[in-house]
C-alpha cells in the first residue's frame, strides 16, 4: 500500500510541475524574460509544501469539528490570515449560495463570519 502511496504523490507531484512549468511559460513570454527548470523545479517543491500544509490544517480543523469531511467553514478558517483570500473566498461562497449552489457539509448553508 505504501508503494500506492509513493506512487500517487510522484505522479501528483509531476502534474504539478508540468501545470507550474506551463504558466511559468506563459507568464515569462508576455514579459519578455526567461525561467530556468531550476526556477520551475523550486517554485513547484514552494507550492507542493504550501499544499501538504493546507491540507494537514484542514484535515485537522474536520477532525476538531468532529467530522471527517472538511467544510467551506474549514476553507474560511485557512484563509482568515490572508484577508485578499478571504475576501475572494467569501465571495465565490455568497455567489454559491445565491445560485443555491450549497452550503457546508452539515447543510445549513450559512458560513459564520
Amino acid at each position: 500500500m505504501a508503494g500506492d502511496d509513493e506512487g500517487l504523490e510522484e505522479r501528483l507531484k509531476s502534474s504539478l510541475w508540468y501545470s507550474i512549468g506551463k504558466i511559468v511559460d506563459e507568464e515569462t513570454l508576455k514579459l519578455g524574460v526567461n525561467a530556468t527548470p531550476q526556477f520551475i523545479g523550486a517554485l513547484t517543491e514552494m507550492v507542493w509544501a504550501q499544499i501538504e500544509t493546507a491540507s494537514q490544517d484542514l484535515e485537522s480543523f474536520a477532525k476538531h469539528a468532529g467530522r471527517k469531511t472538511i467544510a467551506v467553514d474549514d476553507v474560511m478558517l485557512l484563509s482568515r490570515r490572508n484577508e485578499g483570500l478571504e475576501a475572494v473566498l467569501r465571495a465565490f461562497v455568497d455567489g454559491m449560495r445565491g445560485e443555491g449552489g450549497g452550503g457546508n457539509a452539515k447543510g445549513k448553508g450559512k458560513v459564520k463570519r
